[in-house]
């Protein structure tokens, strides 16, 4: 009889199950060749519980300390304001030649926080990764195994990184069914501020204006919401607490996107304004070829 391969982890911890964690926590759980023990941690004794009932996790732990004592990789799945927090906690506790990762939104302010304390454990390869997959919910029951299928998964080793940790978080994320891409952590978040960040602080922004009309609009606004609307309270119903950290630790890839939106606006409230057919037929043209881009890279 033939042995089975070794697994690509022999115990893989997540520290923070929600929308993320939780996805790759049922991955794994799934395809036992990603890891043999999984291990889950989290503040919250609620969360803990209801990962335990889901039996998504061989272990369930509250400290982190406590949890990657013997893992080969950790992969923080918290808000972008608390990752290096959370850091400071788990890498004393780490082995020599294990693996931690984060799959935060944003990585210039991470790295920034993150660069003293990895200099003081040189063992430690750190992977920062950001799936780009999500759906407004939260929580561990929000996760699903075909989260990250066909989604790109961006990873962003510092300089010096060893090749063989980088290879492994790359193998991890196509094992989740992801499509992989390096890139330094300043291209990330101005690539990142535009395709998701400011699509976000768009939603969040129009809900507010229609909440901000006179009552019996409003209410029209609400019952005959069409599926434009309906696409931006999708979004706006994302996780205030995540999504605020991502708008501050991003803020300035986010202004400046900001800004060329704003510029792009006026221009065609001045079409719309001067019945500039031609401006505004060159817009709508260009957004339904975007459209088409995205359908055929197989992201829409």
């Amino acid at each position: 009889m033939t042995d089975k391969p070794a697994p690509l982890f022999e115990t893989l911890v997540i520290i923070g199950p929600g929308l993320i964690g939780s996805s790759i926590l049922r991955r794994a759980h799934e395809d036992r060749r990603i890891a043999r023990r999984l291990v889950a941690c989290d503040i919250s004794p609620e969360v803990r519980a209801r990962v335990a009932e889901l039996g998504i996790a061989d272990t369930v732990e509250a400290d982190p300390a406590t949890a990657v004592r013997d893992a080969d990789c950790v992969i923080i799945c918290v808000p972008v304001g608390a990752i290096a927090m959370v850091a400071a906690q788990v890498l004393p506790a780490m082995k020599k030649g294990a693996i931690l990762s984060e799959v935060g939104s944003v990585k210039v302010t991470v790295m920034e926080a993150m660069a003293p304390l990895l200099a003081a454990y040189p063992d430690i390869a750190f992977v920062p990764a950001h799936p780009m997959a999500g759906t407004e919910f939260s929580g561990p029951d929000a996760g699903f195994a075909t989260l990250f299928e066909d989604r790109w998964c961006l990873l962003t080793p510092p300089a010096g990184t060893p090749a063989t940790a980088l290879a492994r978080v790359t193998t991890l994320w196509e094992m989740m069914g992801a499509r992989v891409r390096d890139m330094t952590v300043e291209h990330h978040d101005r690539v990142c501020a535009i395709v998701s960040h400011l699509p976000h602080l768009l939603a969040f922004t129009i809900c507010g204006t229609a909440d901000d009309l006179a009552d019996e609009t409003r209410s029209e606004v609400l019952d005959f919401a069409a599926s434009g609307f309906r696409d931006f309270t999708r979004i706006a119903a994302s996780d205030p607490t995540m999504w605020r950290d991502i708008f501050l630790n991003n803020r300035e890839a986010l202004l400046d996107m900001l800004d060329r939106f704003i510029a792009d606006a006026q221009a065609m409230g001045n079409a719309i304004r001067t019945g500039n057919e031609d401006v505004i037929v060159s817009r709508i043209q260009r957004g339904r070829a975007i459209r088409r881009s995205l359908i055929e890279n197989r992201q829409a």
